[in-house]
C-alpha cells in the first residue's frame, strides 16, 4: 500500500467515513503513524474521530485556500492517529477552488511539507466527482474504493475508474488502483454473494481478501466519536479491520520483496 490513499467512491453509503477511521485507528494500533485527511464538507470522519467539527479555526478549507499551512491544522486524535478536521465551510473552498489556477495540486502542495513524517495518509473522500475528489486524487500515490455488495454495486464504478485514468494520464502518472473493498456483506444473502462474485470476475487481483460485514458496532460507533476498533474490538466489525490493515501491510511487504528481487535479477 502507497503512504498516501484516497478512499474514494461516488456513490454514497458504501463505507467510506467508517474505513477511513478504521483503517487509521488500526495502522494506528499497529504503532504506524497516521494522519486521516477529512476531505468531506459533511465532516463525518472529523465527527466520528470524536472531534467537535466547529471547535477549530483552522481546517481543511484554510489549508486549500492556502491561508494556512497543513501542519497548523492537525490535531491530535483519542484514536492514536492524526487529523485535518473538516467542517461545512469546505464548501466556499470548494466554490473558490473552481476559478483558481492549479487548483487540483492545492492539497499535493500543501502535503509535500509533511508526508515524511507519516507512515500512512488516508484521505476520506466526498462521495461525488468533484474538484475536493479531484485533488485527492492528484495527491494520492493509491486508490482503495470501498464497493457495497448490493444492488448496483457496479454503477459508477466505471466512471470513477475512467476519472482514474484520466488523473494518471494528464497529471499524476504514478497513481494506482491499490484494491476494491467489499463492504456490509451478508454471506447468507444470495444477492451479497452474487455482487462479490461479479466483482471478482470484473476486477480480477484487485479485489482484497477481506470482506467487511455487516455489523451494527460499525454503525454505533461513529455516534460515540470513535473507530469500531475502541469502541468494541471484538466485534465482527472490529476484527475485519484490524484484518484489512494486516492484509495491507503484508502486500506492501511483498511489494518490497518482489522489487528488490527484480533488482538483484537486473544486476
Amino acid at each position: 500500500m502507497e503512504k498516501i490513499v484516497a478512499i474514494v467512491n461516488q456513490k454514497g453509503g458504501v463505507g467510506k467515513t467508517t474505513t477511513s477511521i478504521s483503517l487509521a485507528a488500526a495502522f494506528a494500533l499497529m504503532k504506524r503513524r497516521v494522519l486521516l485527511i477529512d476531505l468531506d464538507p459533511q465532516g463525518n470522519a472529523t465527527v466520528g474521530s470524536g472531534i467537535d467539527s466547529d471547535a477549530y479555526t483552522l481546517t481543511m478549507k484554510e489549508v486549500l485556500l492556502q491561508e494556512v499551512a497543513l501542519s497548523e491544522a492537525i490535531i491530535k486524535t483519542t484514536g492514536g492517529y492524526d487529523l485535518l478536521p473538516t467542517n461545512g465551510e469546505l464548501i466556499v473552498a470548494e466554490v473558490q477552488l473552481m476559478q483558481a489556477t492549479g487548483r487540483e495540486l492545492r492539497l499535493k502542495e500543501a502535503l509535500e511539507a509533511i508526508k515524511n513524517q507519516y507512515d500512512h495518509i488516508l484521505i476520506d473522500c466526498p462521495p461525488s466527482l468533484s474538484i475536493l475528489t479531484v485533488n485527492a486524487l492528484t495527491a494520492a500515490e493509491g486508490v482503495l474504493i470501498p464497493v457495497q455488495c448490493e444492488y448496483f454495486a457496479l454503477e459508477g464504478l466505471t466512471s470513477l475508474l475512467n476519472t482514474v485514468n484520466q488523473i494518471q494520464q494528464q497529471v499524476n502518472p504514478s497513481l494506482q488502483i491499490n484494491g476494491l473493498l467489499r463492504t456490509m456483506y451478508d454471506g447468507r444473502n444470495r444477492l451479497a454473494v452474487d455482487v462479490s462474485a461479479q466483482l471478482m470476475q470484473h476486477f480480477p487481483g484487485k479485489i482484497y481478501h477481506t470482506v467487511i460485514p455487516r455489523n451494527i458496532r460499525l454503525a454505533e460507533a461513529p455516534s460515540h466519536g470513535q473507530a469500531v476498533i475502541h469502541y468494541d474490538q471484538k466485534s465482527q466489525g472490529s476484527v475485519a479491520y484490524l484484518a484489512l490493515a494486516g492484509e495491507i501491510l503484508r502486500r506492501k511487504e511483498e511489494g518490497v520483496v518482489k522489487a528488490e528481487q527484480k533488482e538483484t535479477v537486473a544486476i
